[in-house]
């Protein structure tokens, strides 16, 4: 059978009085394998439209749809549309209520001052009944009751000292506060997740490998991920499922010997296993062994797969630094170009060998900061340092070596992050110019 079938309607005729339901499949069109020609312009015809439910989009929203508008013969197929969920009324309540509004004009109306003087005389006789009566050992001789005085509990005292001191604000900003009525988001958990994604980083440290194999040398690792970047943008994949992928590979590498000849192998089928990870609808098999030009059997991938989850011991949730930087550029309340600017400053850094043994939450600390400083939006907030848990010394080092990796000279063979993200659609942030490095080692000084 070949990789793309072609299109066929199965037609059920159920009876006469009954509808004729109709199941298409839409064809498999193969995907363009090397990024040919210019990309699409940017315009609202190719930009899907983000779902805002009555409010403006927030950054992580405008960053999902910076896709191109997937057509229906496209591996993903046409994203399907679904009606926004009703709203409910009361309307039983609101029949209710009329009913009983109609019941008290019958009844009669009594003026306002008439029921004011009536309510008073009832909230005095209820204080009246609810006071307690004085035990016999504190009646004097004339038979007068004494009240004994009550005592005042400590919370009280201590709530009349507080109130002359003002409460002292937080130093951070709040910014889950704002979707926490937001069941899409669960802004309640959002906190323990990335705590806990920066727990598991201390699981997933990499180190040196290159050294270990004897058939594979760093350019070549470099050549590999530029492709993976390709086949991330022609599947119009989840960036999550470029940065898992990598990850993939270089901790399989960093455990098992590899030969250059499935080198090509080891990259398709970590891509596969990422997008069955992230993916709503992945890829199948076949079109991964299309965008290796058949060179590999369906056999030796499917092989290829299980050899890796064996020996990552199917613990494939690593943390990565595309899911750290969109927190905190939400943080940080960056626009969608201060992001895309981040976003390739961290992309760049996945075909450099130099950057692998990084934590991820670093990392996307740092793009943050160096993107900031390049916009000259400001430096390192408290709001930051509280979410991200890292001083602005922190991150000096890592961002020196990010800002003159941004400064020297383009691989000819590594050309697809810089080519990417040159086009009109990523605001063109690869034209951007890099800091001056005595002006960053001035601005540095005056961090510290």
């Amino acid at each position: 059978m070949p990789p793309f079938p072609d299109h066929r309607s199965h037609k059920v005729e159920v009876s006469a009085d009954y509808l004729v339901l109709f199941f298409p499949t839409f064809p498999l069109s193969p995907p363009s394998f090397r990024l040919a020609g210019a990309m699409p312009q940017a315009s609202e015809a190719n930009i899907p439209q983000c779902r805002s439910f009555g409010k403006e989009p927030s950054i992580t929203e405008k960053d999902d749809c910076l896709h191109f508008k997937r057509s229906p013969s496209s591996p993903q197929g046409g994203p399907k549309k679904r009606s926004a969920f009703e709203d409910l009324t009361n309307a039983k309540q609101g029949q209710d209520l009329i009913s009983k509004k109609k019941a008290g004009k019958v009844v009669g109306k009594k003026t306002q001052s008439v029921i004011a003087q009536e309510t008073l005389k009832n909230e005095e006789n209820n204080l009246k009944s609810t006071e307690p009566k004085a035990p016999l050992e504190h009646q004097d001789n004339a038979g007068v009751q004494k009240k004994p005085k009550r005592p005042v509990p400590t919370e009280e005292k201590a709530a009349d000292v507080d109130k002359s001191v003002d409460p002292k604000l937080p130093d951070y900003d709040e910014v889950d506060e704002e979707n926490l009525k937001d069941p899409f988001l669960n802004a309640i958990y959002v906190n323990d997740i990335f705590n806990y994604m920066k727990e598991r980083e201390k699981q997933f440290v990499l180190k040196g490998y290159m050294e270990k194999q004897p058939d594979l040398n760093i350019e070549m690792r470099g050549i590999l991920v530029d492709w993976m970047v390709e086949v991330q943008e022609n599947f119009e994949l989840n960036h999550e499922t470029l940065y898992l992928a990598v990850k993939l590979v270089d901790h399989y590498l960093a455990l098992t010997v590899c030969m250059r000849e499935t080198l090509q192998l080891l990259g398709s089928t970590a891509i596969l296993i990422a997008a069955k990870f992230d993916e709503r609808c992945p890829p199948c098999v076949d079109d991964f062994l299309y965008i290796c030009d058949d060179a590999y059997q369906r056999e030796e991938l499917l092989s290829m797969e299980v050899s890796i989850l064996r020996t990552l011991k199917f613990d494939i949730n690593i943390p990565v630094a595309y899911r750290f930087l969109r927190r905190y550029a939400k943080c940080a309340r960056a626009n969608l170009e201060t992001l895309t600017l981040a976003r390739y400053i961290c992309e760049l850094t996945l075909q450099e060998y130099e950057f692998i043994w990084e934590s991820a939450s670093k990392l996307a600390a740092s793009c943050l900061l160096l993107a900031l400083k390049m916009k000259e939006l400001g430096g390192w907030t408290p709001t930051l340092e509280h979410y991200t848990g890292y001083h602005v010394t922190d991150l000096h080092s890592l961002l020196r070596r990010l800002n003159l990796l941004l400064y020297s000279k383009p691989d000819e063979k590594l050309k697809a992050v810089r080519y990417k993200y040159a086009h009109k659609v990523f605001f063109e942030v690869a034209k951007i110019p890099p800091i001056d490095v005595l002006k960053l080692e001035d601005q540095l000084k005056v961090d510290t």
